[in-house]
């Protein structure tokens, strides 16, 4: 049996640069290209991903009590925000396919890590029998699937990723109507708008940049970065305590903040009060 020929290699290669080479995504923000520096197309959306690098070691800190008597799948979910933070930042210097399914993708696994581990089980399909092992199962074969379907349509990958936010808010209102500490409640609001003011950015800077760029300020993406990052952490908090007081309620959840814990601007995470035993979990 013959092996591939030189010109099918070639293909390979050509099909592959393609797909690395800078300016190959279909998607392109509002910020003006190489404006501020010849290397990276982006500049301020490249850069407005800081916290994405710098907040979770700091919340993998914080959550040391919790991955040791809950489930040690949260620093998962840390470490893949970090990835989120790097892939994003790779794409809008090149502005490359690959970096935007990178980035694309990376929110996808923090969407689905995320519900493996929190997803309440009173809203469980019937036939996952509330089982979370289960439902596990089901989020990481519809994240394997969606990662081959992002290279279909990669221009309405950002929509769809969008969208899902909408049912998780909305999952977090009813949430919120549940729960009876006022910090937690107040927490859940604050998060809840700053994600209306990061969509706001998004949209405005996607469907609106003539009229941002017209008063010269097209760099609602950057701060839709900021603003999103905020928003996905608090919310992440706030699952992780309602998982915490629904399945495991004798652990007893507390919300704190960190540096002062009298001071609701600062870090959320969520303290153990009755620690036990160290949970032998798993994502």
């Amino acid at each position: 049996m013959g092996g591939m020929g030189g010109g099918g290699l070639l293909d390979i290669y050509s099909m592959a640069w393609e797909h690395l080479r800078p300016g190959s995504s279909p998607v392109d923000w509002c910020e003006g290209n190489y404006l501020i520096s010849s290397n990276i197309a982006e500049f301020v959306n490249t850069f407005s991903n800081f916290l994405f690098i710098l907040l979770p070691p700091v919340l993998i800190m914080l959550f040391k009590e919790y991955g040791r008597f809950v489930t040690p799948g949260i620093h998962v979910i840390w470490v893949l925000l970090i990835v989120v933070g790097l892939s994003s930042m790779y794409f809008h210097a090149t502005l490359s396919l690959i970096g935007q399914l990178l980035d694309e993708l990376a929110i996808l696994w923090v969407f689905m890590a995320a519900f493996s581990l929190f997803y309440p089980k009173r809203y469980y399909p019937k036939f996952v029998k509330n089982d979370r092992k289960t439902f596990s199962w089901l989020m990481l074969l519809s994240a394997i699937a969606a990662t081959g379907l992002s290279w279909w349509k990669p221009i309405v990958n950002a929509f769809v990723l969008m969208f899902m936010s909408v049912p998780t808010m909305v999952m977090l209102y009813t949430e919120l109507q549940r729960v009876s500490d006022q910090r937690v409640y107040r927490l859940g609001i604050r998060s809840t708008t700053v994600w209306a003011v990061a969509v706001f950015c998004w949209i405005n800077d996607r469907i609106f940049c003539e009229a941002w760029s017209s008063i010269n300020f097209p760099y609602l993406h950057g701060f839709w970065h900021i603003f999103i990052f905020i928003a996905a952490y608090t919310v992440l908090v706030l699952f992780a305590y309602f998982y915490v007081e629904s399945e495991l309620p004798q652990r007893q959840p507390l919300l704190k903040y960190w540096p002062k814990n009298e001071f609701e601007f600062g870090i959320p995470f969520i303290s153990i009060r009755n620690p036990g035993k160290a949970l032998r979990n798993t994502i």
